[in-house]
Formats: C-alpha cells, sequence, structure tokens
C-alpha cells in the first residue's frame, strides 16, 4: 500500500466547505481523472475514472461521517483505497481540509507515477481546485448532514 496527506487551507467557514464536501457527484468539478462519481445509497457511491488512459470503475463506502469533522470511506472491490478527510476550524472564516488517502498501485505505469510522486501532486492540486471551487462560489450546492458511525470492530 501507498498513501498521501496534503491539505488546503480555504477561505470559507467550515459548516460550507464540509456541506460542499458531501456533494460527492460534483467531484469531477475539481478532481482531475474522476469522470463521473454516483451517490447509491446515503453510504455507496459509485466511481468512474480514467487516469493515464486507463479508465476504471468500483464502488467505495463510506465508513464513517461525522458533519463538520470527518467523511471516511473505502473501497469495495476492484481498485483498492481507502482514506479519511477532515475539517478543522481555523477561524470563523477559514478552514483546513486534510486528506490522507491509502492505495494499491496497479501494474508497472501506477507503481512509476507512485514512485515520481503523481498521485501526491495530483491530491495536492485537487485540494486547490476544490479550494478554488468552493471560494468561488462562496456556497455550498448541496448538502448532508446525516452521520455515519464508525463500524465496530
Amino acid at each position: 500500500m501507498s498513501g498521501v496527506v496534503e491539505h488546503v487551507d480555504v477561505a470559507v467557514p467550515i459548516r460550507t466547505v464540509y456541506d460542499q464536501w458531501t456533494q460527492f457527484e460534483e467531484f469531477p468539478h475539481f478532481m482531475e481523472g474522476v469522470q463521473e462519481v454516483r451517490q447509491l445509497s446515503e453510504t455507496m457511491t459509485h466511481w468512474t475514472v480514467e487516469i493515464a488512459g486507463v479508465k476504471r470503475e468500483f464502488d467505495a463506502e463510506i465508513t464513517e461521517q461525522l458533519p463538520d469533522e470527518r467523511v471516511a470511506w473505502k473501497s469495495t472491490g476492484g481498485t483498492q483505497q481507502a482514506g479519511v478527510v477532515t475539517f478543522h476550524r481555523l477561524d470563523e472564516g477559514h478552514t483546513r481540509v486534510t486528506l490522507q488517502m491509502d492505495f494499491e498501485p496497479h501494474g508497472v505505469v501506477e507503481q512509476a507515477g507512485d514512485k515520481l510522486g503523481v498521485v501526491d501532486r495530483r491530491a495536492k492540486g485537487d485540494l486547490e481546485r476544490f479550494k478554488t471551487f468552493i471560494e468561488r462560489r462562496g456556497q455550498e450546492t448541496g448538502a448532508w448532514r446525516g452521520s455515519v458511525d464508525r463500524p465496530t470492530p
């Protein structure tokens, strides 16, 4: 497994930032390579991505969600990955968004890209594009304020 940790500071209140992040179907607007995300239920999403000319589809399950604090997920087949996005109030109008993700690169191209830091740069770029997206809008496109409890071991 490989991992990435990146963060970005956003000039928007934490509630707005969190609410926008819960709008998974909007991810293609700021995530490079993400073609589509469909929300299948409160805890399941279906992703279509294309990276370096390789198209993949996979499902991801929301494993924990606490409003204004965190959203955690794991893939449920195919592409192996898991992660968490946390939201930290810096002050009334600023929020830090931190992404932590573990993933299993497949094949020589993905393994080489991982070693060259491609995933780290893509994650940083995605967070920067999210920052631009939400700061320009100034408000979320929607919100889901429900909670998903962490599974018990």
